[in-house]
């Protein structure tokens, strides 16, 4: 039987992303490779992070309870638990909907399989102190159902992100999304940079729940 750590459960509206909006039922799993500096989820992510053990059939189950077509899988990293493709390919195969929030330096081809989930991949950029994580490979299979997303901290990392941007030719490939860490830059300077240099084909986003609810707040 297949167990994972989870650290929270919960219904909500995806924050961010091409699902803004939306219900989605959040599966959050413990632990990251990753240490980002702005990193917001750090309870799930630090070596002694709370988390229950849930079987298969118990996440399954209460993802069905909830009658909500949309489940988002996330963490921590989610692509790093073991036997995560067995769960993601469990749900696929039961008709849900399926989004991976991942941090972008995990081999996306295992998961890539014709039975797919979407994929809603980082890439860190300097401010972040994990850019060199990134693993590049991944531009090479992500689809116009996949998000691109890269989080801003300052004007470096928006020449950063512009940069990459034309590198991998991202408008083409898949969907690019733009948003602020969170009381570091200024919405605007981003809104700006973009008018600026004719980003056409990028969308910018705020953190949703972060307005609807304390920014701190878990389990939303």
């Amino acid at each position: 039987m297949n167990n994972y750590r989870v650290v929270e459960k919960f219904v909500s509206i995806n924050g961010e992303g091409q699902f803004a909006g939306m219900l989605s039922v959040f599966i959050r799993f413990a632990f990251c490779n990753l240490r980002c500096s702005y990193c917001d989820t750090m309870y799930a992510n630090e070596p002694s992070a709370s988390y229950e053990w849930l079987s298969e059939e118990q996440i399954v189950s209460y993802i069905k309870e909830q009658q909500v077509e949309r489940v988002t899988l996330t963490g921590g990293e989610p692509l790093i638990q073991k036997q995560i493709h067995t769960l993601i390919q469990r749900l696929l195969s039961e008709g849900f909907l399926v989004e991976i929030e991942t941090n972008g330096s995990v081999d996306l081809k295992p998961f890539s399989s014709p039975l797919r989930p979407y994929f809603t991949l980082d890439y860190k950029l300097p401010a972040s102190d994990m850019e060199s994580h990134m693993n590049l490979e991944n531009y090479e299979i992500i689809t116009k159902q996949d998000v691109v997303k890269f989080v801003i901290s300052n004007q470096s990392d928006l020449e950063k992100a512009h940069k990459i941007v034309k590198q991998f030719d991202l408008i083409e490939k898949t969907q690019v999304y733009f948003s602020s860490v969170f009381s570091q830059i200024s919405p605007s300077e981003i809104v700006d940079y973009m008018s600026r240099h004719h980003l056409n084909g990028i969308h910018f986003q705020l953190q949703m729940h972060k307005f609807i609810w304390p920014p701190e707040q878990r389990g939303v």
